[in-house]
């Protein structure tokens, strides 16, 4: 049943790799039923603990991801990527660019994280604002 509902209310979000019901369905619940109340990326990535603050010490320059917000959220992103990281070409090819820059693993996951999570919030959003008129359409006829 969580397939059915998940892929009728959010069918872009499901067309992403590595996004099964489980997943999109956390992501609804995050977000809520208002897809205005978080207007960008930005936040998005803050509520599920994934916006990047620095984290720099002495000659070091680094971040890290914000420690707060939706655990469930962040955890679902998390799972996104690593079963991106063992399958899907382009986050394969992403990896070994960012190796050759001398990233390490954790630090590519970090930064993976803010680059999935902006991808599922855009989709997230249309689906939900798809979701809203067809919900409002259904209203007003008779």
């Amino acid at each position: 049943q969580l397939n059915t509902l998940t892929r009728r209310a959010a069918p872009r979000l499901r067309a992403r790799p590595q996004v099964g019901p489980m997943i999109a369905a956390q992501l609804l619940v995050t977000v809520g039923q208002c897809p205005d109340r978080i207007r960008s990326d930005a936040q998005f990535a803050r509520l599920a603990g994934i916006a990047p603050i620095p984290a720099s010490s002495g000659k070091t320059s680094r971040m890290r991801l914000h420690r707060g917000g939706d655990r469930h959220a962040n955890s679902a992103v998390h799972l996104v990527v690593i079963g991106r990281l063992r399958k899907h070409e382009k986050a394969l090819t992403y990896r070994e660019k960012r190796r050759a820059q001398g990233m390490a693993d954790k630090d590519i996951i970090r930064a993976m994280k803010r680059l999935v999570a902006r991808e599922l919030f855009y989709a997230l959003k249309a689906d939900l604002k798809d979701l809203d008129h067809t919900t409002k359409n259904a209203s007003h006829t008779p």
